[in-house]
Formats: C-alpha cells, sequence, structure tokens
C-alpha cells in the first residue's frame, strides 16, 4: 500500500464497508498477512459455496481462537453469516467481513451478528493520509479514490469506473429492473451534487416514475456512492423541515457520471469543494468521533444557510465553505443567521486563501489547510 490509511484494527470482528477500489482489500491484507482470506470475487469459490454452503465451515476448521479471517465481498453470500456468528460464539475466531455494498446486508432476515461485529467504513484518502502527493486541484477533478488516484491515466481509470459500477454492483445483484433508467438516472443524480433532493424535478430530467426516484437513490446509498445529509433539527422559530441534500461520495465520481473530466469549470468548483469537504468530516469521524450528529441548516425565510452543523454532546460547530480564493464579508452570511442558534461552540468559514483570522463576532476564517490541520489534531471544537 502506498499510503498509510487512517484505519485501524478493531480488537473484535467488524464489517468494513467502501465502495469498489477504495483500499479494503489491500488495508486488509497487509494489516492481517497471517489470516484465512477468503475472497468471494473468486468466482471458484463463489460458486463452490453456493452449491455447498457447508464448506465454509470446513474452510474455517484449522482457525484457532483469536485468529483473523477475512472475507472480502461478503454482501455476495449474505447466508455465511450464520456460520460467522457461530464461529464467533462457540470458537471465539474473530473476522474481518469486508464489503462494497450494504444492500443485501440490509435485506430482512440477514444476520448482522447481534452487535457482535462494529460497523467500520473505508472512504477515498484523506489529506492526512496522502502526506505531501495531497493536490487539492487533482483531487477536486479525478478525486481521491486510491484505484484512480494511483493510476498512470487517472482519466482513463474513472471513466471507466462508472462502467465497472454498473456491472458489479447493479447488474450482478439485479438490484434494479429497468437498467436503462438507472442509467439515466445517474448523470442527473450527479448534477443534484449539493443540492437539496428534488424527486420530481429528478423523475422529469431522467424520464423515470417519481416514485422510483427515491428507489434509486437508496441504491446510491446502499452502493455507497452516495449520502443524503439531513436538515439539522434543532427547534429554531426560523426552521421547517427541509428536504435532505445529496452528496457522492468522491468528487470524481460525479465528474465521471456526468462525463466531465476536463479541467475544474468555476460553476462547479463550489459543490465539489463542499462535498469533498463533507468527506473529509466523515473520513475524521470514522477515527476520532468528532460529532455524534451531522446537518445541514437553512433558515426558513431567506436563503441563509450553513453547510454543515455537527453535533457533540449538545454543543455544535457550524461549518460553511466557499471556493473563492479571496475573503469577503457577505461570505459569513449564513453563519451569522446560524449565530443564535442554542450550544453553537464555533462558526467556522473555509476558503481556498491563504489567511486566516477572527471575525469581530467571532467567526474564524481558515484555509483548507487549517482546517485539515485542525481535524488531524482534534482542535475542530474550541
Amino acid at each position: 500500500m502506498r499510503y498509510k490509511r487512517l484505519a485501524r484494527v478493531p480488537q473484535q470482528s467488524f464489517f468494513l464497508l467502501g465502495i469498489r477500489g477504495v483500499g479494503k482489500s489491500t488495508w486488509a491484507r497487509q494489516s492481517f498477512p497471517d489470516a484465512l482470506r477468503l475472497d468471494l470475487l473468486d468466482e471458484a469459490l463463489f460458486a463452490d459455496l453456493l452449491a455447498e454452503p457447508a464448506l465454509f465451515r470446513q474452510l474455517l476448521s484449522g482457525v484457532g481462537p483469536k485468529q483473523w479471517v477475512v472475507v472480502d465481498e461478503i454482501q455476495r453470500i449474505p447466508s455465511l453469516l450464520n456460520e460467522v456468528h457461530r464461529q464467533i460464539e462457540e470458537r471465539g475466531v474473530r473476522f474481518a467481513l469486508l464489503g462494497s455494498s450494504a444492500r443485501k446486508l440490509k435485506t430482512a432476515g440477514t444476520n448482522l451478528l447481534a452487535g457482535r461485529a462494529l460497523r467500520k467504513a473505508m472512504h477515498p484518502l484523506a489529506p492526512a493520509e496522502l502526506g505531501d502527493d495531497f493536490d487539492l486541484d487533482g483531487a477536486l477533478r479525478y478525486g481521491t479514490i486510491p484505484l484512480v488516484w494511483t493510476a498512470t491515466d487517472r482519466r482513463e481509470v474513472l471513466q471507466s469506473y462508472t462502467q465497472l459500477y454498473l456491472r458489479e454492483e447493479i447488474r450482478a445483484e439485479a438490484v434494479v429492473r429497468n437498467l436503462s433508467g438507472f442509467v439515466r438516472f445517474l448523470p442527473v443524480a450527479a448534477v443534484m451534487h449539493g443540492q437539496t433532493v428534488n424527486a420530481s424535478s429528478i423523475a422529469r430530467d431522467a424520464g423515470i416514475a417519481r416514485t422510483t426516484v427515491n428507489g434509486y437513490l437508496e441504491i446510491l446509498e446502499d452502493t455507497l456512492l452516495a449520502v443524503q445529509l439531513p436538515a439539522f433539527e434543532a427547534k429554531l422559530r426560523v426552521r421547517e423541515r427541509r428536504r435532505p441534500k445529496l452528496y457522492w461520495a468522491d468528487p470524481g465520481l460525479v465528474r465521471a457520471v456526468k462525463r466531465q473530466l476536463g479541467p475544474v469549470a468555476e460553476e462547479e468548483r463550489g459543490a465539489l469543494l463542499e462535498g469533498w469537504v463533507l468527506g473529509l468530516l466523515r473520513v475524521h469521524n470514522e477515527h476520532q468521533h468528532i460529532y455524534d450528529d451531522i446537518g445541514y441548516w437553512a433558515a426558513a425565510e431567506s436563503a441563509s444557510a450553513a453547510d454543515f452543523v455537527l453535533t457533540r454532546d449538545r454543543e455544535h460547530v457550524a461549518i460553511e465553505v466557499k471556493a473563492s480564493e479571496r475573503y469577503n464579508t457577505a461570505m459569513l452570511k449564513g453563519l451569522r443567521a446560524v449565530a443564535d442558534l442554542p450550544g453553537l461552540a464555533r462558526r467556522i468559514l473555509l476558503y481556498r486563501g491563504r489567511r486566516a483570522f477572527r471575525t469581530e463576532d467571532s467567526i474564524d476564517v481558515w484555509p483548507l489547510e487549517n482546517f485539515h490541520q485542525a481535524l488531524q489534531d482534534d482542535r475542530l471544537w474550541p
């Protein structure tokens, strides 16, 4: 592995979920060099286990208590989790269960091990993992999925990624009946990156039924390609219930699905940067527990908004992201609108400039580099 990941080996069995190419298997090989490894992408093994499920128990017979077993792409045969449960309970075997989709794991009747396995996630590479190789322009243009980032030709690999997704995650698992409708939906959903979800608009632009849109959005979430960020739920005078915002897991995926892989245009930079910051927050929260909850905040009677509100122990941090390299006071509109939120501990404006300072009304204005460092040093909260 070229880059050292932030992920650490838990003391007990765990699921590790993440999109294809994000580095789960590579990390597991390095973290568990002596483990028995069963890769369900191996079609021969996959077919044998489907035909003779008892073979799984036989393969585990030589594994002793506290020893590790890595099962890659566990979602391909969820029924194996019944035997995993038994091995944990009766023999003390520990499992690293890797998966690129949570869809089949959510199916009624699937044994999710009743708390005996932690649920962990692996995200695209963060600046803390890339070190001196980090490049914001490259991250926004091609994303930081390791499969893409380390490629000689990032553009070519990224272009093929959506086909891999459609073939492996959608067609192979038969999760949609109308594949052509889903293919039309994808670029429309990519255009919605960083925007509130409007099912009627998506349905019209993709030429599908409105009732189909929610199911397709659920597929994006289950296959870990996107997340819907809820509106902040504090009981403010100005609050009304808002639709969630849609964010893809990686800027490169957004651009590949839209078939726009040239230099980043100014009109797309804001949404890409906003989504990238959300990804960074999710990466560090996975390993450092930065927040208990996250949402976006919007005033009902105006366009004022804060991109992210983090909640921890009844306190909040509000973050606004701007793609401009030059600071101006108009950038503070959303953070000033949220000033009366009870429990507000800090307001942070992130921008692409180089000067860090605090405004007269105590808003921290940070270059992105300061934000990276604050996350790494766990200094986001005052």
